[in-house]
């Protein structure tokens, strides 16, 4: 796994030497993050206060926008590194609506903006509507999968479309799992990882 604080590559006019991996849905996007690699390993207790602030308020908008809806969801607070984890659940199928991969990245930026104008603080709170989160990593499960085969094919490297900077380290982790490397590659919204041996 490599960290995204590596220098920035510049975009390419075209790839001839990357084997482009077709995108699968978009979904549960963590921003432009400042970093892929791991997060911080412990956290101060004002910091633990501020998670559960954040925590808070994330919890209230989303029951807010809940009712709204005039839909039925619970809500599900975990604190991992000091970053917020905030999962919506439903024993039927009423969050279906709202668990659709754009609905969802739509919906954690909302969040994370009625957090930041309350607290005055960037959130990074990761938003999961009706078992998104997990939708989302086996389609990234997918993408490496399909990476690794073409480079064991032969082709030196393989590139997975654009993602966030949290779906990125996702994916680095899963390269790394299976013996390869990978890297970050490209700017802004390009910014995308790229698989070698």
């Amino acid at each position: 796994m490599t960290d995204d604080s590596t220098t920035e590559a510049e975009p390419r006019p075209e790839d001839t030497e990357h084997d482009q991996i077709a995108s699968a849905p978009e979904a549960l996007t963590g921003g432009d993050d400042e970093s892929d690699g791991a997060e911080g390993s412990a956290i101060d207790d004002d910091d633990d206060d501020a998670g559960h602030d954040e925590a808070d308020i994330a919890a209230d908008y989303i029951e807010d926008l809940l009712d709204i809806c005039d839909l039925d969801g619970d809500i599900e607070i975990e604190e991992r590194a000091g970053r917020v984890y905030l999962s919506v659940t439903d024993s039927g199928d009423s969050l279906r609506v709202l668990s659709k991969p754009d609905t969802v990245t739509a919906l954690q930026e909302l969040t994370r903006i009625a957090v930041q104008s309350e607290t005055g603080e960037f959130s990074r709170l990761i938003l999961d509507v009706g078992g998104s989160r997990d939708v989302r990593a086996s389609e990234l499960s997918s993408l490496v999968e399909t990476a690794i085969e073409r480079i064991e094919a032969g082709s030196p490297t393989a590139s997975l479309p654009p993602m966030s900077s949290y779906e990125r380290k996702l994916v680095h982790d899963l390269v790394s799992e299976r013996g390869f490397h990978s890297e970050s590659e490209g700017e802004g919204r390009d910014r995308h990882t790229v698989v070698t041996r």
